[in-house]
């Protein structure tokens, strides 16, 4: 990093503090970034949609290419992955719903070769094995991204075309229906029932992006529902708004009646208002496409309302940029957190060429209400396109990280683990520990943390430089040192909120 950058940053962090200092009734929106914080959330998108790689594997293939990408993942510091599930109202799981994609196989419908091959449960044990988080990734309206593409004969187009609009070149869910939302539902219903997912994801594909002079036709959907939900003929905007709150808030209650530890989050695109379309001046200081007027997401109202469980925008632009300056939009989403967890969606590749990565990440660790990033995207990191991987791991992801604990959900702890032994046997030396772990228990221990300090070093577990291993597993495999070198080994455990039990120790020598 260069001086006239450190200066930049420092300037910069000084006017945040000073502007937030003075009248605001939100305190201490900034404080000093921790270069290893012991708690916060890296997770990376890992899009299914538009890929050709998985229609040329067999499912052998896949398997070992998804374990490989969980591992490179895992190693750059990343703690949950967001994959793509449902990119074109279609699978990459098994479902009787929804046919499977044509990005796994090549055609849509078409199963893979392995009749018991699920890739969605596949991935989800590779991440929990290493105590990594999966995010079941769904596109709620999007069917085709062109009309010219062959749905499968079981898609639910073929049984009620009536509910399906086609905008541009693509076809789409029509969100003015209340079957629509019923239909998303159930598929979410689906995956949160069968799979172990750790949350449900969706990103900023809501109403579509807005085609220069070709209004969404939805005048079927808006004439029939519109004046029975109480708006009129020039609150169209308005409706549609309404129609995705209905949806998202619908989803909630999905997740929350099947396994409410299970959490829901959006991704939506970086530009809430612009300030020049808010009435009371709320919006950012910013010229650009927004969720409010032109996506019809309400997003703020669905954090306020406690419809969603994180909030994750997309913050692509770069420092400076005319229209859409990061450090505005950063500085805006931290001021407008409404006490519900707050990550930021980081393009891995643009701040990579603007040399702006490093800065960012120290800037969003100086915020307050900001509690990790997420990474756009995934593929990046395994191929270490422009050494993206080499950077996460020896410059920002120099320790391993805790997710931060959903306490808005629960705050509480999971007992400690008992009864921490030291064993040896002919091949092994190896710590074991007691702790009777339900699955269904949300509030029991679901995943163990593993410290080791050195002789005369304080036991401090708040310190991510000590964590070896988050794990499922109720045993940590020691290394060999030769007899040499006491330790004192730590292990607590996480319930499925992320929330940490009390420490148990023991010392051991290696």
């Amino acid at each position: 990093m260069n001086p006239k950058s450190i200066l930049y940053d420092s300037i910069f962090v000084l006017s945040v503090f000073l502007f937030f200092s003075c009248g605001s009734s939100k305190q201490a929106l900034i404080h000093v970034a921790d270069p290893t914080p012991k708690h916060e959330f890296r997770g990376t998108w890992v899009q299914t949609v538009g890929q050709t790689r998985y229609q040329k594997m067999n499912s052998a293939a896949m398997k070992h290419y998804i374990a490989e990408m969980v591992r490179k993942l895992d190693e750059a510091g990343i703690n949950a992955v967001i994959f793509q599930v449902r990119p074109e109202a279609d699978a990459f799981y098994k479902s009787n719903i929804e046919p499977w994609s044509r990005f796994l196989t090549g055609k849509q419908g078409q199963a893979p070769d392995d009749p018991d091959f699920d890739p969605l449960a596949f991935i989800i044990d590779e991440c929990h094995k290493r105590g990594m988080e999966l995010h079941a990734w769904l596109n709620p309206y999007r069917v085709k991204t062109n009309v010219n593409y062959e749905l499968a004969p079981n898609h639910i187009y073929w049984q009620y075309p009536e509910r399906f609009i086609q905008y541009g070149n693509q076809l789409f869910f029509d969100p003015g229906l209340p079957e629509n939302r019923e239909f998303i539902c159930r598929v979410v219903k689906d995956i949160v029932s069968r799979y172990d997912v750790d949350a449900i994801h969706m990103d900023d594909y809501f109403y579509p992006y807005p085609i220069a002079g070709k209004p969404f036709p939805d005048d079927k959907s808006f004439n029939k529902y519109a004046a029975l939900q109480g708006f009129s003929q020039n609150q169209r905007d308005d409706w549609r708004r309404n129609n995705v709150n209905l949806l998202i808030q619908q989803i909630k209650y999905t997740i929350a009646g099947a396994k409410p530890w299970v959490r829901f989050g959006i991704s939506p695109f970086g530009i809430y208002r612009n300030k020049k379309n808010t009435p009371d001046g709320s919006g950012s200081e910013t010229n650009g496409l927004e969720n409010y007027g032109d996506l019809y997401a309400d997003i703020q109202l669905w954090v306020k309302k406690g419809w969603v469980d994180y909030n994750l925008p997309q913050l692509y632009w770069e420092i400076g940029h005319k229209n859409a300056d990061y450090q505005t939009l950063l500085n805006w989403w931290n001021a407008n957190s409404f006490d519900r967890p707050l990550y930021i969606g980081q393009d891995l590749k643009r701040s990579i060429d603007k040399n702006e990565l490093l800065t960012k990440i120290r800037q969003s660790r100086e915020m307050a209400f900001v509690e990790g990033n997420c990474y756009w995207y995934g593929y990046l990191i395994t191929e270490n396109t422009n050494e993206a991987a080499d950077i996460l791991k020896s410059r920002i992801h120099p320790a391993k990280s805790l997710i931060p604990p959903y306490t808005h959900m629960h705050n509480g702890r999971p007992d400690k683990v008992k009864n921490l032994t030291e064993v040896f046997t002919e091949d092994m030396h190896f710590l074991t520990w007691d702790h009777k772990k339900q699955s269904d228990n949300p509030e029991a221990a679901q995943y163990f943390v593993v410290y080791r300090f050195r002789k005369g070093e304080k036991t401090d577990t708040g310190k991510a430089e000590n964590i070896l291993e988050v794990t499922p597993d109720n045993f940590y495999i020691l290394p060999y040192e030769g007899g040499k070198n006491s330790y004192t080994y730590v292990v607590t455990a996480l319930d499925a909120f992320k929330n940490e039990s009390k420490a148990k120790k023991i010392k051991v020598k290696l």
